[in-house]
This record gives C-alpha cells, sequence and structure tokens, in this order.
C-alpha cells in the first residue's frame, strides 16, 4: 500500500495532542471527544491531525521525555470503552480540586482485575496475540515498569543484578512481579488497539494522523536500560556524554537536555536495527512522523556529563549512511524533519537528498531581513508552515504580549494591514503559503491568549496540563475555516 505523502497536495491540519481534549478524568483520552475531534477536522477541510509523542511520561508530563520509546501512554486510554467491554464498572467523576489521575490509574487496575475475570476468549486470545507480536519491545518494558514501581526510583539506582540484567535477578523478578507485568502488557494492548481504531476511524474520512518522535530517549528508560551498549553510559549506568545545544539566538548558555548520546558506532555496526525496530513502531502508529532534532544525524552536540552546555562540542553524527539503511529496510520514510535552530548547508542537503519535507514558523519570521527563511515569500513547497508549535506561544500571546510596537507594526504592514484581528492574519499567511502543508495549532483557532499555551520551554511547572473545552468552539468555526481551505486550494471536497 503506496503511502500518502506531505507532498502530494496542498493539504491542512489542526495540531493538538490528545490529553488537551476535554472528556476523562486527568487528561484527555481516546475516547468520544478524540472521534468528535475528527468530525470536527472533517467539517474544516482540514486533512491532518498533528500531535505530540504518544508515549508514558515521567511524572512532568513532558511527552518528549518518556518511559519507552515503542509504548503508548496508559493514561490515555478511554476508561468508556472498558465499562462496554464489562471490564469496569463506571467511569469515576473526580471531586473538585482533584486532577483525576489517580482515580484514572485505578480505573484502570480495576478494569484489568475485570478482564482476567470475566475476559472474552476472543479478547483473550488478542490479547495474547499483541503479546507475542510486540514481545520484541514489550517484555523489556513491562519488567522495566514493575521493577520501577518496586524500587522506586531509575534504573541506575537499581541493585546492581537488576540494574546489569544479570539473567538470573531478571527471571527472578518476572516471577515475582507477573501480575504487574501482565497488567502492563494488558494496559500496551489496549492503547494500541485504541489507537488503531481511531487511526481506521480518521483515515476513513481522509483525515491522516501526522506523530512526533524525539531524536533522544529519556535516560530512565526502558530502551536505556535494556540496551546499554547503544548508549554512552559508564559501568554503572550513569552517561559520559549527554545532549544539548549550544548557544544560540534562544539561549545565551545553551541548553543543556542530559539525554545519553547514542554510541553510533555500535547502532552502525548492528545495521542500524534498533533504530529500525523504533520507526517501524511509529509509522505503524502515524501517516507520517515528525523527528525532532533532525540537524542531531548530521551533527550534534556533544556535552561532558555534569558540565554546563558551553563546554560541548559537535561530533559528526550518522548522517547518509543512517537514512539508506532506514529506506531499505522499511521503504520510503514518511518523515519530517524538524529543522528549526542552527541549520548548516550540510543538514539542509542531507534532509533535501531523502526528499523529507522541512518546517517554517511564522512566528519567527519577522525581523528586519526580508531574507529570513520564515518568511512566507522565501518559503518553498517541500515544507509544512506552523504560525507556532507547542513550544511556542499561541500567536494572540505572542502578538499581544511578547512583541513591541515596532515590530507589530512591521508585521501588520507585511500582511497587508489586514482588517481581522490577530490571530486570522498569521493563519491566512499560513495558509496562503506554497508550502504543501499547513498545520495551526488548536489555540490559534480557538483565538486564545497566552494563558493556554501547551509549553514553555526552560520550565519545568505548569506545562502540557493544557485542555479546550467543546463550549469555546462556536458554531461558525469549521464552516468559517473550510471557506479557508477552499479559498487557499488546501480542501478538495464539495
Amino acid at each position: 500500500m503506496t503511502r500518502e505523502s506531505p507532498r502530494d497536495r496542498r493539504r491542512s491540519g489542526i495540531l493538538l495532542h490528545p490529553t488537551s481534549l476535554p472528556g476523562g478524568p486527568g487528561n484527555g483520552d481516546l475516547g468520544a471527544s478524540a472521534y468528535r475531534f475528527v468530525d470536527f477536522l472533517a467539517q474544516c477541510g482540514c486533512s491532518v491531525w498533528q500531535v505530540l509523542p504518544l508515549g508514558p511520561t515521567h511524572g512532568d508530563g513532558s511527552p518528549y521525555h518518556s518511559l519507552s520509546a515503542h509504548a503508548g501512554n496508559p493514561s490515555l486510554l478511554a476508561l468508556e470503552a472498558l465499562v462496554d467491554a464489562g471490564w469496569l464498572d463506571e467511569v469515576p467523576t473526580p471531586e473538585q480540586g482533584d486532577s483525576g489521575t489517580t482515580l484514572r490509574q485505578q480505573a484502570l487496575q480495576q478494569a484489568h482485575a475485570g478482564f482476567r475475570q470475566r475476559g472474552a476468549p476472543e479478547d483473550r486470545q488478542a490479547f495474547e496475540e499483541f503479546t507475542r507480536a510486540e514481545a520484541g519491545w514489550l517484555e523489556d518494558y513491562a519488567l522495566f515498569t514493575a521493577l520501577r514501581e518496586e524500587q522506586g526510583g531509575p534504573w541506575w539506582d537499581w541493585p546492581p543484578p537488576l540494574r546489569d540484567r544479570d539473567p538470573g535477578a531478571l527471571e527472578q523478578a518476572r516471577e515475582r512481579l507477573r501480575e504487574v507485568t501482565d497488567r502492563q502488557c494488558f494496559f500496551q494492548w489496549l492503547f494500541f488497539s485504541q489507537w488503531r481504531a481511531l487511526k481506521g476511524y480518521a483515515n476513513g474520512q481522509g483525515i491522516l494522523l501526522f506523530g512526533d518522535m524525539p531524536i533522544f530517549v529519556a535516560h530512565d528508560s526502558a530502551e536505556v536500560w535494556a540496551h546499554r551498549q547503544y548508549f554512552a553510559l559508564d559501568e554503572q549506568g550513569h552517561p559520559e556524554t549527554v545532549a544539548g545545544v549550544p548557544p544560540d539566538y534562544f539561549s545565551e548558555t545553551g541548553q543543556y537536555w542530559g539525554n545519553p548520546h547514542f554510541r553510533w558506532d555500535r547502532l552502525a555496526a548492528d545495521g542500524y536495527g534498533w533504530w529500525i525496530e523504533r520507526l517501524r513502531s511509529q509509522f505503524g502508529l502515524f501517516d507520517w512522523v515528525r523527528i525532532d532534532h533532525f540537524r542531531g544525524f548530521e551533527a550534534f552536540w556533544e556535552i561532558p556529563a555534569e558540565r554546563p552546555a558551553t563546554e560541548g562540542h559537535w561530533v559528526e553524527g550518522p548522517g547518509a549512511a543512517f537514512f539508506q539503511a532506514v529506506e531499505e529496510a522499511l521503504g520510503e520514510l514518511p518523515l519530517v524533519a524538524e529543522d528549526l535552530g542552527l541549520i548548516t548547508p550540510s543538514v539542509t542537503a542531507l534532509r533535501k537528498r531523502f526528499e523529507l519535507p522541512g518546517m517554517k514558523v511564522l512566528q519567527f519570521a519577522f525581523g528586519d531581513d526580508p531574507e529570513n527563511p520564515f518568511l512566507p515569500h522565501n518559503h518553498g513547497p517541500d515544507y509544512v508552515v506552523y504560525t507556532g508549535t507547542h513550544d511556542n506561544n499561541t500567536t494572540l500571546g505572542w502578538f499581544r504580549d511578547e512583541l513591541d510596537e515596532e515590530i507589530r507594526a512591521r508585521i501588520l504592514d507585511y500582511l497587508g494591514h489586514p482588517s481581522e484581528p490577530m490571530p486570522w492574519p498569521l493563519i491566512r499567511a499560513a495558509l496562503a503559503s506554497v508550502a504543501r502543508c499547513s498545520v495551526v495549532p488548536f489555540q490559534d483557532l480557538l483565538a486564545l491568549g497566552s494563558e493556554h499555551r501547551m509549553n514553555q520551554p526552560g520550565t519545568t511547572e505548569g506545562n502540557w496540563r493544557w485542555r479546550f473545552d467543546w463550549n469555546w468552539v462556536g458554531t461558525d468555526l469549521a464552516p468559517f475555516v473550510r471557506h479557508l481551505n477552499t479559498l487557499y486550494g488546501r480542501w478538495e471536497g464539495d
């Protein structure tokens, strides 16, 4: 089956992570509101739903800092479906002031007990088939999460036999924690079942699902614990070098991310098999995948562990050899390259060699340089254009709260002194761009201010929690967006 491509025709989409949907305790999920949002996309004439990474998160809730490179986040499970299956008595209702997170976790444990007691034979068979098919990553992930719960800390602080994966210690742990690992496998079966059902519904309406994958993985993750040979770690499991970026326009001191670097020589010696399987998982979930920090494949900023980002240096990445190996294994690559920040001609050449679309963000466009590559008149077809991303302020908040009067005047001059209020002039600019795909964060379509941003880089409090209410979505919004998509050639409907 040939995949549809970001370059096949002009498209538009909306960026919204499922946790931001209404419904469900604690966070949005893959339940009724997700299907309603697909219907809304179709009514808008949009053909793309972009989400953030879907993996299980650490305590900070960041989808870019996941416990697994393959697993789905159990917090996204639609509890109503578990009631319908007869495994859960009811969906819990949070009391005022309760985040709902604990209630959701308790409900999922109750559903697992219900499945073990009342699961139909066909469901049990489907569960067993899933665990066999996904055993390559699922067994390590289930044991990792069970041990992490038992030991109460990151894997490098576990007793050495568990930390270092002594076969006897792991076998004892599997026996001791069998019920917990079975529950984790159950959650993953549910996640993949619910996600694939949602994807089928969206694809049936002509809507493609656009995912996101960080290049680096979290130190405290199942993959680093299970495959230490591929990461720059010492004998105790601590990083020797970590990822980040040098000082630039956004930070005078650079950024220290802390993810352990890959040992690309060892990955290459094994034919990049670990990476191929990681991408195979993502291609099974999504129609396209944005790969975050694409420039790291050409060269990456290597920082000695526990040293400031300024003490790092550039190291050559795997380059074309990596993408050639992946292409030979998986065929055409449905990837979009996040090529923001310090991008060299070599990075651009690598992206173009494998025909990967890049990104343009309009909030980065309006300095005093007409050659700024983010300005619409400098765009090309092989890009996805955004008003802003999950790391940006909302467009209204950016325009109203972050810019001085001179820059606001320059933006309005460039856009032809529009009569519409922000953010609509910038949304129109994104839709009018020659870039084949245009994506607008849902906060911008709702014309929301700074208090509704999803993430503020460099901070750890209050991020990743934003949710909307269907009452904010006026009945005239979808027809108006469909009109704009028709006007700018991004909808092929009637």
